[in-house]
């Protein structure tokens, strides 16, 4: 990894750029593509491409209109599209730095793929606009680059990948940075950069008018945090201003009158971090990271003190925003550059206390956060997709179809047009079954190592289970009828259906324009095809016909044991303290499985929590929902190095801390569960009182007390020696560290001894008979011993 690059002195790096000379004036120039109309939007006049006078085209291309772009507003609904490389040539009044944006939109052109430079530097490569809006799970984009010009034309080149291919763009802005001040240093502006993410931390989306003239978008930044309660959110007390005249293009003040902070929060402990994870092109680029801060509740310095990490690397300590700033209410923005190793596909920024400070609230606070990708050897291209360049096989678009509208020029141009779109449809119908393969990869593997064969399944049954055509699928859940609909999720939907004349079973289907849940899948059909046990939700067979997602499970009518314990299901009674005693000893059997008996290292699962345990007809639990499992250390390892992923509320906070997976990360979270069976509340409830917010952290100091019986739900009959023996065992594996934790095999142990209790109880009722009981049952548990 290259050697890292502060920037603490951000006044002295500037450069002054552009022309001095007053007589030329620079204007943003908006382009409407494909058009010789000029729209308004927002204030914003956009000129067709066809009428405008500070542009020329090398080719006139075709121009195309689409209903599907229309909906997503007037700049989508146009685009000019090229078969053969083809150049915009802007006249721009004077040289220096322009943000260059690229508008694409959803315009239902599967076969377009292409590159595009600009005066020489590549900027897109192998680009796929609709792999790139399933990646975003949107519907249209926007890419930003920052690039110098030091001529007075800025070419812009579209290239088709292939002679089989064509290129298209809806829109295109040039906007200058005029001011007197870059907003970057030289060094960096000289290589290019690409905004890769902009965000208005702890606050609204802020659009393109309300930045000031550089018509910037900001985004919340609550779907990159790791976990959004880590970081409360913060407004300005007092009239916000920049701390100097080098910070005034930064960002808008709008982005410092909010932030995410840690003081006002009591759900964390404070040796935890606030966690933003970005996802970002490999290939060994150098990414600048821009912090955006205000101090807006301290008046004083050495009252906020705390730390920057950067993909695990200190970035800044000791950080103090009023003191660099110079004030409270002042805005003032940090940068930081490191080089994301070839194989990385992720950036992390942590902020976290200064533990080592002697500050009156050693914690972090955040205003804004940017990510640049700097240029490298005249190159800003993403490497090709994992789907393979020229593939069409992201979900969801094998479907669409190919329908190009516009108005032909000339008898020549639409013979080209006839000719580009049947290559088109052939190619379509051999990617269909491309896109099958490439989203299900997993289920050849899969069956090939678990029946040991080199060819293909035959028939409808494989060792991965039953492979459904989606007609069977369609049939089982009446073209999946929303009144069938018994859980949703970042994948999709899952419903009620019925196969085979009456087996209720359980359709999990991928939302079709959704990328979230493909790892998520592909690793749920892994573990299931190689795991079997009463215990755990079995996996009946899936289906991936017409570029769908959809796996079947056998159904649990009884739905979720959160559902069972928050007043029944479809109004049902509650669980009672020994069908709730039950249902953990099933969870628990079902993990240890997991733990012991499924290969070296087992497996962890890693999201246990009430909505992932299920109950069957008879109650009896098991455990689901595999996405996001790994398999565990090996012998002579004693943790898996991961990124952390799980469920607030649950999560370990070591392998927080440590992003190191181990076993005991799974009993911690199953500790939660054990909590929320007895107290039957959230886990997290932000509406109660401060020291009741966090249940595990509640319930474990009343149980110390001894006092576990004044927080119990109060619609259950329980003994207090089996409430005793649940709560110490609860306790227990909610311990700081993982090592002071029992293995899952012990847990189960102590839950069927606190079973046993409860039926002495309930046999023998209170008094000597229950304590001769007692006696017994503790007499037999010491004689034997252990767990089956």
């Amino acid at each position: 990894m290259e050697k890292l690059l502060f920037m603490f002195c951000v006044g002295s790096v500037f450069l002054l750029i552009g022309s001095s000379d007053p007589q030329l004036d620079s204007k943003p120039i908006f382009i409407n593509c494909g058009t010789n109309s000029t729209t308004t939007i927002s204030g914003r006049q956009w000129v067709g491409d066809s009428a405008a006078d500070n542009l020329t085209l090398t080719s006139p291309g075709l121009t195309i209109t689409s209903s599907t772009g229309a909906d997503h507003g007037p700049l989508y609904s146009t685009a000019r599209i090229f078969n053969t490389t083809s150049n915009y040539t802007f006249s721009v009044a004077v040289s220096g730095t322009y943000f260059v944006r690229l508008h694409f939109g959803a315009l239902d052109v599967n076969n377009s793929i292409f590159g595009v430079t600009a005066n020489n530097l590549r900027l897109l490569s192998q680009f796929n606009v609709s792999d790139a809006l399933a990646r975003a799970n949107a519907t249209s984009l926007v890419k930003e680059y920052v690039i110098r010009v030091t001529s007075r034309a800025l070419a812009l080149e579209l290239a088709p990948s292939t002679t089989a291919s064509f290129a298209f763009v809806n829109a295109i802005e040039l906007v200058p940075v005029d001011d007197e001040f870059g907003l970057f240093a030289a060094n960096y502006v000289d290589r290019a950069l690409e905004t890769m993410f902009r965000l208005n931390v702890g606050g609204p989306r802020i659009g393109p008018g309300g930045d000031g003239g550089l018509f910037r978008g900001w985004e919340p930044d609550d779907r990159y945090m790791l976990i959004a309660d880590a970081g409360s959110l913060v407004t300005n007390t007092s009239r916000v201003e920049y701390a100097s005249a080098n910070d005034t293009r930064a960002a808008p003040l709008k982005v410092y009158e909010t932030a995410r902070a840690m003081s006002d929060t009591e759900v964390l402990e404070k040796r935890f971090n606030m966690s933003w994870k970005f996802d970002v092109d490999p290939g060994g680029f150098e990414y600048l990271v821009r912090l955006h801060f205000c101090e807006l509740a301290f008046d004083r310095t050495d009252q906020r003190v705390f730390r920057i990490f950067v993909n695990n690397r200190t970035a800044a300590e000791e950080f103090d925003v009023f003191s660099r700033a110079g004030g409270k209410g002042k805005a003032y923005h940090f940068d930081y550059a490191d080089t994301i190793e070839t194989q990385i596909d992720t950036l992390w920024v942590q902020l976290g206390p200064e533990l080592s400070a002697s500050a009156a609230g050693t914690d972090a606070i955040l205003n804004g956060l940017e990510v640049f990708k700097l240029g490298k050897n005249g190159n800003l291209a993403r490497p090709s997709s994992r789907f393979g360049s020229g593939s069409n096989s992201s979900p969801g678009r094998a479907s669409k179809s190919l329908v190009l509208y516009g108005v032909i020029a000339s008898a020549t141009a639409f013979a080209v047009v006839v000719v580009v779109v049947a290559g088109a449809v052939r190619g379509r119908r051999k990617r269909m079954v491309v896109a099958a393969s490439a989203k299900w990869r997993s289920l050849s593997t899969v069956e090939a190592s678990a029946s040991g064969a080199q060819g293909a399944c035959t028939g409808n049954r494989t060792m991965g289970g039953r492979r459904f055509a989606i007609s069977e699928i369609r049939q089982a859940t009446r073209n999946f009828d929303e009144a069938l609909v018994i859980g949703t999720g970042g994948f999709g939907k899952v419903y009620k259906g019925e196969i085979d004349e009456g087996v209720a079973v359980a359709v999990k289907r991928a939302h079709p324009q959704s990328q979230q849940g493909v790892a998520e899948f592909e690793t749920e059909i892994e573990m299931l095809s190689k795991l079997r046990h009463r215990h755990l939700v079995a996996m009946i067979g899936y289906c991936d016909e017409q570029s769908e997602m959809i796996l079947v499970y056998e159904y649990m009518s009884n739905g979720t044991l959160r559902g069972r314990l928050f007043g029944g299901l479809g109004g049902g009674p509650v669980l009672d303290w020994k069908q709730r005693l039950e249902a953990c000893i099933g969870a628990a059997r079902g993990l240890h499985y997991l733990h012991t008996g499924a290969g070296d290292g087992g497996i962890i699962h890693r999201d246990v929590k009430t909505t992932n345990i299920l109950l069957d007809s008879e109650f009896v639990a098991k455990v689901a929902d595999f996405g996001l499992s790994k398999a565990g250390p090996g012998w002579d390892r004693t943790h898996v190095s991961t990124a952390v992923k799980g469920s607030f509320g649950y999560l370990d906070p070591e392998y927080f801390r440590l992003q190191q997976l181990t076993q005991k990360s799974d009993v911690y979270s199953f500790g939660v569960v054990l909590f929320e069976v007895v107290c039957a509340r959230p886990v997290i409830d932000p509406s109660l009182p401060k020291d009741q917010v966090n249940l595990a952290e509640w319930a474990v100091r009343w149980e110390r007390q001894g006092g576990l019986r004044a927080i119990v739900d109060l619609r259950i009959e329980c003994s207090n020696e089996s409430l005793r023996k649940f709560g110490e065992i609860a306790r227990k594996c909610l311990a700081d560290e993982g090592r002071n934790r029992p293995t899952m095999g012990e847990v189960l142990w102590h839950l069927e001894y606190a079973l046993q209790l409860h039926e002495a109880y309930v046999r023998s009722g209170d008094g000597e008979a229950f304590v001769k009981a007692e006696e017994e049952v503790v007499a037999a548990a010491l004689g034997g011993g252990g767990c089956s």
